[in-house]
């Protein structure tokens, strides 16, 4: 018998148990498809902020969860033995409106606790891994990480393991229950509310062979391009709300890596070493979905990580291990299940 059972061994499922482990909780993990099935198993892996400004409660709890993040990845390496492929190595992304940008640098001094940086620099100070800049100028922010989705997903399932815990295709519910279940839990919680609570969305990306390792990642033009530590560089992504095959590449990720090449003159010649296309699971409140199971007492909800799922699995964990096991609940209001539940 154990205290809590997970259902999904994606990346919010797996920083639940670990959370809970952590507590003391004895934790089974139950997915059919095994670790990282779903959308976890991309390429990406940015762990990006939103801008120093127009500050809510997303902004600031995705701050705290990337604050936290270097403790909690190195913290599972060390448990498991396993590299998650973590570096705080920074972003950089041309200057539009320079006054703007000038504003953010401000306010990332108050926001961001003084911690990291949102500065104005030459473009040439990153040559060659930049991007084209009309002013010659790009923002750079220290606040960015990255993570490699597969290797940090292996991590956690390997330090998960270091501390007894099963992850297993299929076993009977014990305790309480946790569905971070992605895409396919999205569509059957709609179904059984009879209103749609989120939707999955088709991503492409790619992993091209560019040694940029110690590099910031870039943001251009709404493609992110994230040097991982084996020597590649991933690309990503679409967002297709319309689609016929949730698993194929198809022109989508052409056209992104057309684009790119011309963004990123650096990886003109890089070869393409895999494609990759799935299901992303985007809330209705556009934020992850966290909290109580309507209707179900004893089950929880971790759900909606879309593009940021690797960058908030760290306080994803924390407040749903809060929740499950303490009764307590610090999730905001705009990250909890009814935000994202039809009115009427």
């Amino acid at each position: 018998m154990v205290d809590v059972t997970v259902r999904g061994a994606g990346v919010f499922g797996l920083a639940v148990a670990w959370a809970c482990t952590a507590r003391g909780a004895s934790v089974r993990v139950i997915d059919p498809g095994g670790v990282a099935a779903g959308a976890s198993g991309g390429l990406v892996g940015a762990l990006a902020p939103h801008t120093p400004d127009r500050w809510n409660d997303k902004k600031e709890l995705q701050f705290q969860s990337l604050d936290m993040a270097e403790a909690l990845w190195a913290e599972v390496a060390q448990a498991g033995g396993t590299d998650p492929g973590y570096a705080r190595t920074g972003r950089i992304q041309p200057v539009g409106a320079l006054e703007l940008a000038t504003e953010r640098a401000r306010n990332a001094e108050d926001l961001w606790k003084g911690r990291y940086r949102w500065e104005i620099r030459e473009v040439a100070d990153f040559a060659p891994f930049a991007p084209v800049t009309p002013t010659g100028l790009v923002i750079h922010d220290t606040l960015t990480a990255r993570a490699h989705p597969r290797k940090a997903t292996a991590a956690l399932a390997a330090a998960l393991s270091a501390k007894g815990v099963e992850i297993v295709p299929e076993a009977a519910d014990q305790g309480r229950i946790v569905h971070a279940t992605g895409a396919a839990g999205l569509l059957a919680l709609s179904e059984e509310i009879g209103k749609p609570v989120g939707a999955p969305i088709k991503g492409q990306s790619a992993l091209l062979a560019h040694d940029a390792r110690d590099c910031p990642q870039i943001f251009v033009d709404g493609l992110h391009a994230v040097p991982h530590a084996d020597g590649t560089v991933a690309i990503g992504s679409t967002t297709e709300n319309a689609f016929t095959d949730p698993d194929r590449c198809d022109g989508g990720l052409d056209d992104i890596l057309g684009r790119i090449v011309r963004l990123v003159p650096a990886l003109r010649d890089a070869p393409v070493l895999e494609r990759w296309a799935g299901l992303r699971p985007r809330a209705r409140s556009r934020a992850p979905m966290l909290g109580p199971y309507p209707g179900r007492p004893g089950q929880f909800i971790a759900n909606g990580g879309f593009k940021i799922g690797f960058g908030m699995a760290p306080i994803v964990g924390e407040l749903m291990a809060e929740l499950i096991l303490d009764g307590v609940n610090r999730i905001p209001e705009s990250f909890r299940v009814e935000a994202s539940l039809p009115k009427g």
